[in-house]
């Protein structure tokens, strides 16, 4: 799950800003999804225009309220009626996810308290 906000304080719009001709959030979409590591990878937002950036280049979003502390709180909104044994939360400001980095992150999962996990293709 990537959670992503419209209304950062510190840089506002910054998932929406162009990094090599995409949107940060597109990019970051894209390279989380070309890892190969999970099964699905959903952006969560409260904002159409982050929403529609994702969907209409074939990814996919579902939309959270807007009054949430963290995205940690919009991701567990998110997940809370899905069937899922790890959630990995990457955040929309990190366009250059890594397979080695995430797989290093789910190896945490294995054994007795990983056996049921289904993140491994």
């Amino acid at each position: 799950m990537i959670p992503a906000r419209i209304g950062a304080t510190r840089f506002p719009r910054k998932l929406m800003q162009l990094l090599g001709g995409k949107t940060v959030i597109l990019r970051t979409y894209e390279s989380t999804v070309n890892t190969g590591v999970f099964d699905e990878v959903i952006v969560v937002t409260d904002s159409d225009e982050i929403f529609n950036e994702i969907t209409s280049n074939g990814g996919k979003a579902v939309m959270s309220i807007k009054e949430h502390e963290s995205g940690s709180d919009r991701i567990a909104e998110a997940v809370k009626d899905m069937d899922a044994d790890i959630v990995v939360n990457v955040q929309g400001d990190e366009p250059f996810a890594q397979r080695a980095a995430l797989e290093k992150l789910l190896k945490e999962f294995d054994g007795e308290a990983g056996k049921k996990c289904r993140w491994r293709r």
